[in-house]
């Protein structure tokens, strides 16, 4: 199957109508029914600014997040219009793929 893998970067300190952004985030994946959301936790990065951030020791705030899904093409544009109708600021990557599954085991999973 051919799509996207969108890519959103921003910071666990985020929050969007009072809920960190990456829950709300995966919580519009579910409500969408998109499939395989991924979130990866970085430990340090630049922002758009040109700004260091990282996870420090003992304040994880500022650390810095990717949440990755693979959707398809009419997956991708329902999302990135829904979040542009809420008004959300967020960079983001979208990149063409091929992703699918691979054995009947993994179906089931």
């Amino acid at each position: 199957m051919n799509g996207f893998l969108i890519t959103f970067y921003t910071a666990q300190s985020r929050s969007y109508q009072g809920q960190p952004i990456v829950e709300w985030l995966l919580a519009i994946a579910k409500q969408m029914d998109l499939r395989g959301a991924t979130v990866i936790n970085a430990s340090q990065g630049l922002d758009h600014r040109g700004q260091f951030h990282s996870a420090g020791f003992f304040e994880l705030a500022d650390q810095p997040v990717q949440i990755q899904l693979a959707v398809t093409a009419e997956q991708a544009t329902k999302l990135l219009n829904y979040l542009n109708d809420k008004h959300v600021a967020l960079f983001y990557v979208k990149t063409p793929i091929e992703f699918g599954f691979i054995g009947k085991a993994s179906l089931d999973v």
